[in-house]
């Protein structure tokens, strides 16, 4: 494969994870599929605008607690809150529906019910606290945090899609399947080198990350059989989320 498709891979992956502009792709764009390992990448440029905002916002003399709050809004910004989605579909599927195809069904509708609303609450209010802890302790370290955590939790998402049989025979989740090959893993070392921005806490982050995805995927495949975008997307948060928990533990 050529340079040239590599990169419309990467355009691809900025496209489907962020608003963020990509550039024109010549020529047929890849699927989905084929696009997983650039996730990290898509994550890279979320975390960079994140870490801009808490950096710009700590340098005016802001509070840390609302330096977190700017940079958690940027991201939002930049990807359209396409992650929290998923994150609120899957736990009012998994917790409002008795069968599967009950469960799928709710996760498909666009509105958000008590469970999709405490998990986003529950969400945002942990990356929140973690990261005005960490910007009131070091701005540079929780900038770089948020870039690291960006693009490993991404990571997450490919290697569900090569290993989760798809939960519908249509949708995004199916689309994704069959990220075979190399692809998944070389997303995973994208991801493993960026966490080295956290120093200390790469290896207890990687560990934390790795479990909370495990977590989910076996959920996943409790409640419904196996991936969708939805659990995809619930499962960047769920890694974020673990991630920032073992940076504090280590930093703070």
């Amino acid at each position: 494969m050529t340079l040239r498709a590599r990169i419309a891979e990467a355009q691809v992956a900025m496209m489907l994870l962020t608003r963020l502009p990509a550039g024109r792709i010549g020529g047929d764009a890849p699927g989905f599929a084929a696009a997983g390992w650039a996730f990290p990448l898509a994550g890279l440029a979320v975390g960079a605008v994140g870490a801009a905002a808490v950096l710009a916002a700590l340098a005016l003399g802001l509070p840390p607690a609302f330096a977190a709050g700017l940079a958690l809004a940027a991201g939002a910004l930049a990807t359209g809150g396409i992650h929290e989605d998923g994150l609120a579909d899957c736990a009012d599927g998994f917790g409002g529906g008795r069968t599967r195809e009950r469960k799928l069904e709710i996760m498909r509708d666009s509105r958000i019910g008590s469970y999709g609303g405490l998990a986003l609450m529950l969400s945002l209010g942990l990356r929140w606290s973690a990261l005005a802890t960490l910007a009131e302790l070091h701005g540079g370290l929780a900038a770089a945090a948020l870039i690291a955590l960006a693009a490993a939790s991404r990571a997450t998402m490919p290697v569900a899609m090569a290993l989760m049989p798809p939960a519908r025979a249509d949708g995004l989740g199916h689309a994704a399947a069959g990220a075979a090959g190399p692809r998944p893993w070389v997303a995973v070392l994208i991801g493993i080198a960026c966490l080295g921005l956290v120093g200390a806490a790469a290896p207890v982050a990687l560990a934390t990350m790795a479990l909370a995805a495990f977590a989910l995927a076996w959920l996943a495949r409790r409640q419904i059989g196996g991936q969708t975008g939805d659990v995809l997307g619930a499962m960047q948060q769920t890694a974020e989320i673990a991630g920032w928990a073992a940076v504090l533990a280590v930093q703070a």
